[in-house]
């Protein structure tokens, strides 16, 4: 009839109190007749002691000291305050002194990794010889590794990237609206999709739900947010890219200009980022014990550039490019650097991309037909939305269509969406993992996949 108390409550407030945990058991060390457990719940852990006396037999001590790591055990024992910081716990000031332990699910004693070693940072592990757990391993092992302190604070986190996107934009009126991932044909016209068997025909894994976004927006429904899964056949192996990620897609209709709404997502992304720093301290300073990254940085209102400055720095600093060429990957990084220096920002919209550059359905600017209505932010030197205002006549989207020498009949749905009167609109879509890999400053996105599909992974 006990309550089980979770582990990260067990402070000095509740010293000298009889508890019940649950647990794995990260450690375990055995002394005379005292047996020594580290006690780990998500990204908290708290020592506990087995010592023999009233409460405890030297048996029971032995038994406590060949449960395998990583069981998971419920302990009743007494909260009392420790003789000093504990380190290597993040219950420093106090200890559980054990009365009595269960086994409630065993572990093999061989594990396909050692946990203290996946949260090693990399440089201390090159320094002292060692052992660091490489990406594959992690991979191929993943439910372990998600254990880690470290995967624990990463995914919490993006749940909470999750939860303020959906708690500014409802906030802001928008409507969350659910789109099919199965689509007749390709999203954007393009040869990058999945193609998958549907009965007698074939269908395609949608690579975006663009077209049902704006769909919605010509019903009226005036702003829509969604969150869901994304399919992109591209054969990429970078750092940053997935053949599967979750998709923060927006849609909005505006009166006057479409920087209503690149307004609008640039404070959605602010309203998160000051969440994350608000409510996420604990998960960012534990990621930052093994990846040491400083503070994500932002203004407000958002640094806002035309592509033709951005242009401009590059070539001040150096870099041979067009004025209709579009950023590579080195340089958009270098643009992002050269961006902290003189305005002290991780994050900046980059606006007015050259038309050349952009999808067919992208409204060209009016004031200057090389540019259009289109428009990219950045994190840490990294695109992470890529969005336009939505050209919403269909006889100008036809003739785009056409100087892409993209086939009608596959996109007639499309067009036709447009034919029975659709609002000036805008809007563009965020990469979930992305985010949250740049705000806390790591290095690859498969690190914040929990289970990661990319050109070489299909598994677990």
């Amino acid at each position: 009839d006990r309550v089980l108390v979770r582990i990260k409550d067990l402070t000095l407030e509740k010293a000298d109190e009889e508890v019940w945990v649950r647990g794995r058991i990260h450690t375990s060390r055995a002394k005379g007749k005292q047996c020594f457990l580290v006690l780990r719940q998500q990204q908290f852990n708290i020592q506990a002691l087995v010592a023999v006396g009233q409460h405890a037999s030297k048996q029971m001590v032995k038994f406590a000291a060949n449960i395998t790591k990583e069981s998971i055990v419920d302990i009743e024992g007494v909260v009392r305050k420790a003789y000093q910081k504990i380190g290597g716990c993040t219950q420093q000031d106090v200890e559980l002194h054990v009365q009595r332990i269960y086994v409630i699910s065993s572990a093999e004693p061989r594990l396909p990794l050692q946990l203290d070693d996946a949260v090693r940072p990399e440089v201390e592990g090159e320094e002292d010889g060692r052992a660091t757990v490489n990406q594959d391993t992690r991979l191929d092992n993943r439910i372990i590794d998600l254990r880690t302190s470290t995967s624990q604070a990463i995914f919490c986190l993006q749940s909470g990237i999750c939860q303020l996107f959906r708690e500014t934009l409802i906030r802001k009126g928008f409507v969350e609206i659910q789109t099919p991932k199965i689509i007749s044909a390709a999203s954007e016209g393009g040869a990058n999709v999945f193609t998958v068997s549907y009965f007698k025909t074939s269908a395609y894994l949608a690579q975006s739900p663009q077209l049902y976004k704006q769909m919605c927006i010509c019903a009226d429904f005036e702003k829509v947010f969604c969150v869901g899964p994304v399919f992109r056949a591209e054969d990429s192996n970078t750092h940053r890219h997935l053949t599967e990620f979750v998709g923060l897609d927006i849609e909005m209709a505006f009166n006057y200009h479409y920087h209503e709404v690149v307004d609008e997502i640039a404070d959605t992304l602010v309203q998160i980022f000051k969440g994350l720093r608000e409510r996420f301290q604990t998960e960012i300073q534990t990621v930052s014990k093994q990846f040491p990254c400083e503070p994500f940085k932002f203004l407000e209102p958002t640094l806002r550039l035309e592509y033709r400055e951005g242009v401009a720095m590059l070539r001040e600093a150096g870099v041979e490019m067009g004025d209709e060429e579009d950023l590579s990957t080195p340089n958009e990084k270098l643009l992002g650097r050269l961006v902290k220096e003189k305005y002290d920002t991780d994050f900046y919209i980059l606006d007015k991309y050259p038309l050349a550059v952009r999808p067919f359905y992208t409204m060209p600017d009016p004031a200057n037909p090389k540019s259009s209505n289109s428009y990219d932010m950045f994190m840490r030197g990294e695109e992470i939305l890529s969005g336009a205002q939505r050209i919403h006549d269909p006889q100008l989207l036809t003739e785009r269509a056409k100087h892409h020498g993209i086939d009608l009949e596959k996109i007639k749905a499309y067009i036709d969406s447009f034919r029975f009167g659709a609002p000036p609109h805008a809007g563009g879509g965020i990469g979930l993992e992305r985010v949250t890999m740049l705000y806390l400053g790591l290095h690859n996105v498969r690190q914040t996949s929990m289970f990661p599909r990319d050109p070489k992974r299909l598994t677990p």
